[in-house]
This record gives C-alpha cells, structure tokens and sequence, in this order.
C-alpha cells in the first residue's frame, strides 16, 4: 500500500508505541491529520512538554514534575512502609484504591536475564539503602507473579530479611502473567489486604 512519505513515517512513528499495529497506526495517523493546525500544535506542545518536565522522583523513581515527588512529600502517608512496584503505572493503579497509605519504590523494571536485565540495572541497591537508612518495618512487594516477578522478589527479599524487616508480597487473586495496571480496585484491595511475609 503506498502513502506519501510524510504520511508513512507518521505511522512507522505510531508503530514504535506498545500494542499499535498497522492499522491502528494507520487509523491514529489519519485522526492526525484530520485535526485543525491549532490541535496538532497542541498535542506535539503538550507531548514535548511532558518529555521535557516529567522526570524520576530521586526518592522513589516514580514519574513525576516534581522532586521529590507529590507522594514523598506526603507527610500524612505512613513512613515505615515502602511499596515495591515494577514501574510508575503499578504506584498508579495501586493509588486508584485509595486503600494503601505509605510510600513506594519503582523498581523500573524486573530481573530478566533473557532481555539482558540483571539486579544491577534496576533500583534495588537504592531500596535495599533507603529500607535500612529510613527505618522501615515493613516492605511490600507489590511484583506480578510471574518468573521474572518471582525472581526479582526472591532476590530482594534476600537482602532484606538479614536486615530485620519484614518483607510481604501482595496476594494475588490475578492470573499468572497478568499485569497490576490491568486489575480492578476491588482485586487490588482484596490483594493488597491479603498479602503475606515471605
């Protein structure tokens, strides 16, 4: 199928996101285009806006425009609990419960030897020193069952337990190989009540 140039790299462009395929490219690349001069500038602003303000929190690694960021900063959330997620859309959906009142950790990522990704690469020496230099009593594992999950929980909590903390993973009423972010508020409270020390 031909396109005009600028038409086919818009939608190679709209390929590169998670989950878009070529038709749902094509579809969001025409809905583009058939928007007024003033809405496009304003969609490319608010994305190089976003690019350009939305950082990692250096406290927690989520994302946000402040630093540290909105939650830290919470002085009403309890200090002894640290909530350990793979990325800034696990704090979000965890967030929407409105049932969990600590502070979070952002692992930006998991362990997964088979994409090149070891313990170094992610935020675990930063969690393991905060734990300890922030006094937590508890930390929570909030980490998808999966084999990437389970590994990188059984690697922290081997850091963690010689430092008398307790370590809990989050119950999970999910299936193996799904994702927090995909999970309802009733299945995330029910899991988040239901976790357990390891």
């Amino acid at each position: 199928m031909y396109f005009t140039p600028p038409l086919a790299r818009l939608i190679e462009e709209f390929q590169k996101f998670p989950g878009v395929g070529p038709k749902s490219a094509q579809r969001m690349a025409f809905f583009v285009l058939n928007m007024s001069a003033e809405d496009v500038g304003k969609f490319a602003e608010v994305v190089v806006e976003a690019k350009d303000k939305v950082k990692h929190c250096s406290k927690c690694f989520h994302l946000s425009a402040n630093d540290p960021c909105e939650i830290c900063t919470n002085e009403k959330r309890d200090s002894g609990t640290i909530c350990v997620v793979a990325d800034s859309r696990d704090v979000i959906a965890l967030e929407k419960t409105r049932e969990y009142r600590g502070f979070y950790h952002v692992l930006s990522g998991l362990i997964s030897p088979l994409e090149g990704r070891g313990p170094e690469q992610l935020r675990i020496r930063e969690l393991i020193n905060r734990a300890h230099n922030e006094g937590a009593k508890e930390v929570i594992l909030a980490i998808n069952p999966t084999i990437e999950g389970d590994a990188t929980v059984l690697y922290i909590s081997s850091f963690l337990k010689p430092l008398s903390i307790k370590v809990t993973r989050i119950a999970f009423g999910l299936p193996m190989g799904s994702d927090l972010e995909y999970a309802d508020e009733i299945t995330l409270t029910r899991a988040m009540e239901g976790r357990r020390e390891i």
